[in-house]
């Protein structure tokens, strides 16, 4: 085949990258080793919820990339998630200022440079960090998440899909570490013997070792990470007064002595994104776009379950108006499954110095499009700031390959300064919410007699409650919303103060076990009783028959309260 000419390379790009739509403007292509700002690269606005891969070697721009693009998304008023590791996002709040260099580099890219600052929502898991803390519940963040960060074995994470299912069947609220503690404590017991064996599939000596992994967890400090209030990541799909979309930027201080926690933190907010977000088809602009960096982190020693489940959001988060671009070294980072939805690629230069190195360059240039480029040789010789693009179209077809010289920011490229980060976060409209832990009654609560219902007497640690009385009047009140919410019809119950209140007592009815006890999807159903103790029985019969049902749980086993 006759080598084509410069001209011709040039007139393959320029065709591939006319876009009608709202574009995201990522630079000029380079064509046998010069600049030509006459062809412009971009990524149709419509098309960024059909995922992507910012990927390259350590130090080859990939951060500033992200800033880049977050920057024009949210001109664009698309709101924008991103994990700040090294703490350099926290520029995007300060606008830059234009230098020689910057000036020379803009203008060889036909980019029309403006010094701008960017509306940014600094949040930090648990308060770790400088940020508006992120917390989620115990039963929020579901078994397989939870599974994940305790380096839980398969038959561990089914064992502990089972106590949860427990939990969600006898209404214990698990909002932090101990709450969960509480719960196994009380199943190891002698007075939860029962319901161990009721339970079925687990073990005593397998909730023994969950219950150490999970004490272990507190001892590393992560109690802080899990609580209320619960972060609403509704939150994340904010705009500014001005149109804009609003950046949330994630402090992530220790990874490095975290990395389990904070990769599985932000699978948590998508997880819960896809539970919460309706179905909305193809837009002009997704709702949110979602910056999963360290993206490796997610993958590494990952069970079955977890990268289903990761596969499945993926696919199908799209359809909500959610696009995820995972930034990583390589594409071999990302399971083949995960990869291949992936139809945006942002690669920044490789190194093979290494015959790992080698095989992963090889790799990596047979997920691209045929091109005019000897990808190896580019992929190795890219400059910082450099990047090889492919992306979707309008029509869902691959752009042509193009070796990119991309855009510089307009604000910051590194962190603002720690005046200006605390004066933003403490003007947050968030932090008033979010800003201050609480301890509501919980599971804990309830098994160690620390409710506020009275008791007849002090209970022994891990039994639950014994309740001398309940308000009769509250109770049914709450069995007519119960009622109501499930049925959809208004409750037979009569009202407080007619003649026919308060109703006539009746027998409690026991749930028919489960099969399979993942407590996943579970259909609708269960009778408010059981045979947790004495406690619950005698609480349950002051119930009558009011009717409860079963957390639904997503794909990760994630729940969440406003999804009750």
């Amino acid at each position: 085949m006759a080598k084509k000419t410069t001209a011709e390379k040039l007139a393959t790009i320029q065709r591939g990258y006319t876009l009608d739509g709202p574009t995201i403007e990522l630079g000029a292509a380079i064509v046998d080793g010069e600049v030509h700002k006459e062809a412009q690269v971009r990524l149709p606005l419509s098309m960024m919820n059909r995922h992507g891969l910012v990927a390259g070697a350590t130090g080859t721009g990939k951060t500033v990339t992200l800033h880049m693009m977050a920057e024009q998304l949210s001109t664009a008023g698309v709101p924008v998630f991103l994990a700040d590791i090294k703490g350099d996002l926290s520029g995007l709040a300060t606008a830059a200022t234009a230098s020689e260099k910057l000036t020379a580099r803009t203008a060889s890219l036909g980019q029309e440079w403006v010094g701008k600052a960017f509306p940014v929502e600094f949040l930090s898991l648990g308060g770790d960090g400088n940020g508006v803390p992120v917390r989620a519940t115990i039963t929020s963040f579901g078994p397989i998440l939870l599974s994940r960060i305790m380096e839980l074995n398969d038959t561990q994470e089914s064992s502990l899909q089972l106590i949860f299912h427990f939990a969600d069947q006898k209404k214990l609220e698990l909002i932090d570490l101990k709450d969960l503690r509480a719960v196994i404590q009380f199943l190891t017991s002698d007075e939860g013997k029962a319901e161990l064996e009721d339970l079925g599939g687990l073990s005593k000596a397998t909730a023994g070792v969950i219950l150490r992994e999970l004490v272990n967890l507190e001892a590393q400090g992560m109690e802080k990470f899990f609580g209320e209030p619960e972060f609403d990541t509704a939150e994340l799909l904010r705009t500014a007064p001005d149109g804009r979309g609003v950046i949330s930027c994630l402090e992530l201080p220790t990874l490095q002595t975290k990395p389990m926690l904070f990769s599985t933190f932000l699978m948590w907010l998508l997880a819960d994104l896809f539970e919460d977000l309706p179905e909305a088809g193809d837009l002009d602009k997704p709702k949110l776009v979602f910056f999963l960096d360290e993206a490796h982190l997610l993958f590494s020693d990952a069970s079955k379950a977890f990268l289903e489940a990761i596969t499945t959001t993926v696919r199908l988060i799209r359809s909500k108006g959610v696009g995820i671009f995972f930034v990583t070294q390589t594409p071999k980072d990302v399971p083949a499954a995960v990869l291949g939805q992936l139809a945006n690629r942002v690669q920044h230069a490789l190194r093979a110095f290494t015959p790992e190195d080698a095989k992963a360059l090889k790799a990596t240039v047979s997920t691209f499009p045929v091109s005019d480029y000897d990808l190896e040789e580019t992929l190795t010789s890219a400059g910082i700031g450099e990047a090889v693009i492919t992306v979707m179209n309008e029509k869902g077809a691959p752009t042509p390959v193009a070796l990119t010289k991309l855009r510089a920011p307009e604000s910051v490229m590194g962190p603002s300064t720690d005046e200006l980060i605390r004066s933003t976060i403490a003007a947050s409209p968030l932090l008033p919410k979010y800003g201050t832990a609480v301890d509501n009654i919980s599971a804990y609560e309830k098994l160690t007699d620390r409710g506020t219902a009275p008791s007849t007497g002090e209970a022994a640690p891990g039994r639950p409650p014994v309740p001398a009385s309940v308000d009769p009047q509250s109770v049914d009140a709450e069995a007519r919303r119960i009622e109501e919410e499930i049925l959809g019809r208004p409750s037979s119950r009569p009202l407080p103060g007619s003649e026919a209140w308060p109703p006539a007592p009746a027998p409690v009815q026991t749930p028919a076990p489960q099969q399979g006890g993942d407590g996943m999807m579970g259909d609708l159903a269960g009778v408010l009783g059981g045979a947790l103790g004495g406690g619950i029985k005698s609480m349950a019969r002051s119930f009558g028959t009011q009717l409860g049902r079963e957390l639904l749980r997503g794909v990760f086993g994630t729940s969440s309260r406003r999804r009750r």
